[in-house]
This record gives C-alpha cells, structure tokens and sequence, in this order.
C-alpha cells in the first residue's frame, strides 16, 4: 500500500525489452537504500526491484501493465515519481493508493493560476471509474483533491510544491498520465451496479 506522496524522482536511465516486458533502469536517491523484491511505485504503478547497481535499481512491466499505464511512453533521460511501500505504523498523508492503475488520462488543459497551476484530465469513461468532488484520485502516483468532477475529465489544483517535486512539471497537455481511482469510491460503484 502506498499513501500518493511522492518520496523522490528517478530518472530513467535505461530501457530494455525482453518479449512482452519492459525492464526499466531508474538512477535516484533512494535506489541504494532499496532491497530485491521491495515494491516501489512508479509513476503509481506498483513495480517490484529485480536487480540493484550503484545508485540504480532495475523493475520489470509484464505486458499487462503496460497495456494499462503509460510506462511503455517512457524514454531514457524523462523523470519518474517514486515512492516506496507504507510503514504499517506510518502516517497517511494522502490517501490509501493500492499501486493498480486503473487507466490512463490524457491532459486537455493546463492554467497557470498566479502562483498555482490547474491541469484538468480526461479519461474513457467505458470502464467505469468515477470522480466526485473534493475526492481523492491518485495522477502518477500523486495522491490529490478532485475539483470540478464531470464525467469524462476532472481537474486537480497543484501547489508549487508539488509542481517542483513531482514529474508534473512536465506534463504538457497532449501527455498520458496513469490514473488510479479512490478504492472506497470503487468499491461503492461496483456496489451500486448491483
């Protein structure tokens, strides 16, 4: 489990396939503090660590994950967001983030707000997810707050701090970000189909 605050960013340094995976090289602070077989989300996606080296690690995306995130868009040299997995006796700073992508979204509009920025985000709505309010919904693995929810995009208010410690900075409208959907507001959907 993870919480949406992104602990670091990595910088991709390395691309290889192999079949249908995607073995992905990412250099960071936090790679030599890592273990094999450590979970660590990136970009909100859920990764186990298959190899270490100086300052480095090494994930794979089975071809699954890639149909669903926006991992297989990564070049080498672009920033990613990372987080390691929970304390069980942590504070949960953003909201309860599973690491399961449920889709991607692309970015249709970007505002710069005197100091602030609002990207607003639109996704297929075929497979059921939804957005309320003031809710929570997790864009690269950054857990955030909902405002103005309609039903095929919502919009996210982004502080400087987050624009500067966050791959956020650059996304542009036209990219693909991974969307995962509150698991409470899942779990209500799926009940309310019933």
């Amino acid at each position: 489990m993870f919480t949406g605050i992104i602990e670091t960013l990595g910088k991709v340094v390395k691309i290889e396939k192999d079949q249908g995976n995607l073995h992905l090289t990412i250099r960071s602070d936090i790679s030599n503090e890592l273990k094999i077989d450590q979970s660590v989300a990136h970009n909100g996606v859920c990764l186990t660590v298959v190899s270490l080296a100086d300052g480095q690690h090494t994930v794979t995306a089975i071809h699954e994950t890639l149909l669903k995130t926006n991992l297989s868009e990564l070049q080498e040299g672009n920033t990613i967001n990372l987080e390691r997995c929970m304390l069980m006796n942590g504070r949960l700073d953003g909201h309860i983030v599973q690491g399961h992508v449920d889709q991607t979204a692309k970015c249709v509009g970007l505002q710069e707000q005197n100091g602030s920025w609002l990207f607003t985000f639109q996704y297929d709505t075929d497979k059921g997810n939804v957005t309320v309010e003031k809710g929570s919904v997790c864009v690269n693995g950054i857990s955030l707050t909902v405002v103005n929810s309609q039903d095929d995009r919502f919009s996210v208010a982004i502080i400087p701090y987050t624009y500067e410690h966050t791959n956020l900075h650059e996304v542009k409208v036209g990219s693909t970000v991974n969307l995962e959907f509150d698991i409470i507001g899942k779990y209500v959907a799926r009940l309310m189909q019933r």
